[in-house]
């Protein structure tokens, strides 16, 4: 009997957080181990990744991680599950050469773990199965889709891919493999939704040429061109249409210089040395005002918009907007950067400098549209659909496209993570399982996870700041020693607000005296009680909640008491 089951921990409802599972015989197979950025309301937290403990429980059992291409959302939270298990990676050498730019980042040696190169023509067998490589179109170089050939047939996944064939050869699908998956047999295709809901065929880049070139010849001063640094396809377009007027060109940005770095090295960017230009640190003799320079600002979901906003507001150290400059905005707002865009095209209106903005429709040919699905379908034939990578909205609107295309209901998968089908000599079984997973939020370093209190806390910060109240006194004599100093941070002026600070000392000098009249003093009480009345007066007083921290330093011991 040959068993197969599928499960996702993360990218089933989810715009990232990519992680799939094949399970063939007990024997597991992990596709793509990525990150979900955060959005705006998560305050301080640093990437949402997928709760692992189930694959910890079970990594024994684990063969390998197969890396589809070079992007966080696939490939961000793999220094977190090599943390935990120190399994075999597979990935093209330029995914491959991310990651090991991706563990040096987060302080991890990447000679200390099982990193392979894979060619789209190796095979890597294993005892029930064995996977191939194939070349798919994204915006980054050797982007792949992965195939498991089983005995019931292959298991496709694809993710991130469009059919856009005017890129250079290592973007380029392989249609001559995918034919041969083909004829092998499909039976079941994985595949990415996050264009389903584009109903038009994914264009080609004749669009953004057109776009750059015209405004271009038209700029009379600085070009500043706002992009995200994983877009390296577009970064490539930008520097190939700067050279053709003869332009310089400047790259703002750490991880689009490492990026660029590691992709030049390889030589699947080209940028010319004498073209590129090292910028001085702005002072009284170097105002770095090029006008034969295009400014590439790059980074990650907000920091485009927060570098442009530096600039116009003229703390950035290399580049000062001036109404005579021309920016244009290649990086249309992701979920979670909304906010932060619309106030950064507010500040670059007050300016006045000219703003060029790409239409946002125009960057979902980075995804198969609901015209490339059916393509694909008619390519592999594949005998269940399982759509994956994509927010639940854009998973129903492949499953609608595929009952479009012919197939059954019984035979379109629309799961949730944790959600486990299985199949038995190729037939699916008629019960469904769960497995455990979640979602871990990261602070910092992939060892730091985040509860609901701590956000809660930083919540609380964020809209009404928070009071610090620190006092001394003498617990041996039970005697105050001063009046308590009153430390407010994000929820008022001090100096304005007098009989508010009269009235917390009365608070503290009532409460400081029902402690001193008991025997011993029950230092939990003493904290509670004081935040208590001085939270509930602040809020009669100004409808506010600041967190209040009372802070009692007792000099009768040779320690210091802090009260919490």
């Amino acid at each position: 009997m040959n068993q197969i089951k599928f499960y996702g921990l993360g990218g089933l409802g989810d715009n990232g957080k990519n992680l799939y599972c094949i399970e063939i015989n007990k024997k597991i197979i992990i596709l793509d181990c990525g990150l979900q950025h955060p959005s705006g309301d998560l305050l301080g937290v640093d990437a949402l990744v997928p709760d692992i403990t189930y694959l910890v429980g079970r990594k024994e059992d684990v063969q390998g991680i197969f890396l589809s291409h070079a992007h966080d959302k696939n490939i961000g939270a793999l220094p977190m599950l090599l943390l935990q298990m120190n399994k075999p990676v597979y990935g093209t050498d330029y995914t491959i050469a991310v990651v090991r730019d991706n563990l040096r980042e987060n302080k991890m040696n990447p000679e200390d773990y099982q990193l392979n190169v894979v060619e789209y023509k190796k095979i890597i067998k294993f005892d029930d199965f064995y996977i191939e490589f194939f070349q798919t179109t994204h915006s980054v170089p050797l982007s792949a889709g992965i195939v498991i050939y089983t005995k019931d047939g292959a298991i496709v996944y694809t993710t991130d891919f469009n059919f856009n064939q005017d890129v250079p050869e290592y973007y380029r699908t392989d249609f001559q493999k995918i034919a041969k998956i083909a004829d092998y047999g499909v039976l079941a295709y994985l595949n990415e939704s996050q264009g389903a809901l584009n109903n038009s065929k994914s264009s080609g880049d004749d669009y953004l040429k057109k776009l750059i070139r015209h405004n271009f010849l038209k700029a009379k001063n600085r070009i500043i061109v706002a992009m995200y640094s994983t877009e390296l396809s577009n970064i490539q377009m930008i520097i190939n249409e700067a050279i053709k007027l003869n332009k310089r060109i400047a790259i703002i940005g750490r991880k689009a210089q490492r990026l660029l770095f590691i992709a030049e090295m390889m030589g699947y960017i080209k940028v010319p040395e004498d073209r590129l230009v090292n910028l001085k640190y702005l002072d009284a003799d170097n105002n770095n005002e090029l006008d034969d320079v295009v400014f590439l600002v790059t980074g990650e979901r907000h920091e485009p918009f927060f570098m442009l906003q530096r600039m116009a507001k003229g703390f950035d150290r290399l580049v000062k907007l001036i109404e005579s400059d021309m920016v244009m905005m290649l990086c249309p707002p992701l979920i979670g950067t909304e906010k932060i865009a619309a106030k950064t095209y507010d500040i670059l209106a007050k300016l006045d400098v000219e703003l060029i903005k790409a239409s946002k429709d125009y960057f979902a040919r980075f995804h198969a549209s609901a015209e490339d699905i059916k393509f694909m379908y008619t390519l592999l034939k594949p005998k269940y659909i399982i759509p994956v990578n994509g927010e639940y909205r854009q998973l129903l609107a492949q499953a609608t496209i595929a009952r479009e295309y012919g197939y059954n209901d019984s035979d379109v998968f629309l799961l949730d993570n944790g959600e486990v089908i299985s199949f038995t000599n190729g037939t699916k079984d008629r019960f469904h399982d769960i497995v455990e997973n979640g979602t871990i939020m990261v602070d910092g370093t992939f060892e730091t996870d985040l509860n609901d209190q701590v956000l809660k806390e930083r919540e609380l910060l964020a809209e009404d700041g928070f009071l610090l109240v620190i006092a001394n006194i003498n617990a041996k004599e039970k005697t105050m020693l001063n009046s308590p100093e009153i430390v407010s941070r994000g929820f008022m002026y001090m100096k304005e607000n007098e009989d508010i600070v009269k009235e917390i000392e009365i608070i503290y000098q009532l409460e400081t005296k029902k402690q001193f009249s008991q025997k011993t003093i029950d230092w939990q009480k003493y904290k509670d009680n004081l935040r208590y009345q001085i939270q509930r007066y602040l809020y009669n007083s100004t409808k506010r909640k600041p967190i209040v921290i009372p802070v009692i330093i007792d000099t009768s011991k040779e320690h210091t008491c802090d009260i919490i």
